[in-house]
């Protein structure tokens, strides 16, 4: 059963997503402050698969508990919930290191959706016998480890899993629509915008240049190349 930590300060709304989740067969454990989020999330950092953080909460806000929870695990599946629908909110949330954002009001089906696609994600496909290598890069699927030059690089998982379908596809020009069917899944109700977001912050991590990529390559009016052989 995988733990789902649902920060909102609205009773009703955390209510409704607690009960729903625990409907599905996740385990919600829902708290209305990032401050109290971070109390129960550090008795056991490694219990919690998923974090579904609203933005505008009283104190620390939904972004910072984010950037901080996400500072301590690489691995947890995080989604945004915002009212807000500007274009810059849900584009910083992703920047720091947000899975996913859900703008309100939503449906739960389409929440159930998004956790599920972040659940599968984290949980991943472990092929023992994987290990590839691409010229200075080598990706262990068993491990879902991506090395640089022998260093490993401080991949989330949809990073990982951006990589790995890189890998897959090495030297193929990449459409956006193909890596979000990908990554989040055919039935992914966001913006296709996500994938420009997150190759952005993967060009920090694994070019020597980022504003003049080498690896991570633009085909312009179409997606991206992976050219790393």
């Amino acid at each position: 059963m995988k733990k789902v930590l649902v920060v909102e300060d609205e009773y009703s709304i955390r209510d409704v997503i607690a009960i729903n989740l625990d409907r599905a067969g996740y385990e919600a454990v829902r708290v209305p402050s990032a401050e109290r989020a971070l109390e129960v999330y550090n008795e056991a950092p490694d219990s919690f698969d998923i974090a579904l953080l609203d933005i505008m909460l009283p104190g620390m806000d939904g972004l910072e508990l984010c950037r901080t929870i996400r500072e301590k695990n690489k691995n947890i599946g995080i989604i945004m919930l915002t009212a807000k629908v500007q274009e810059a909110d849900k584009i910083r949330g992703l920047s720091i290191g947000a899975d996913d954002y859900v703008t309100k009001p939503f449906s739960i089906n389409e929440l159930l959706a998004r956790v599920e696609a972040v659940a599968r994600r984290s949980s991943g496909s472990r092929d023992a016998d994987s290990v590839l290598t691409q010229g200075v890069f080598t990706l262990d699927k068993k491990a879902r480890r991506v090395t640089k030059n022998g260093k490993p690089l401080d991949l989330t998982q949809v990073e990982y899993q951006i990589i790995e379908f890189f890998f897959d596809n090495a030297g193929t020009a990449l459409d956006r629509d193909s890596i979000l069917n990908a990554v989040w899944g055919e039935s992914y109700y966001g913006d296709v915008k996500i994938v420009d977001v997150n190759i952005r912050r993967l060009r920090i991590k694994v070019e020597d240049d980022p504003s003049n990529p080498v690896y991570l390559q633009t085909i312009w009016g179409f997606g991206y190349r992976w050219c790393a052989v």
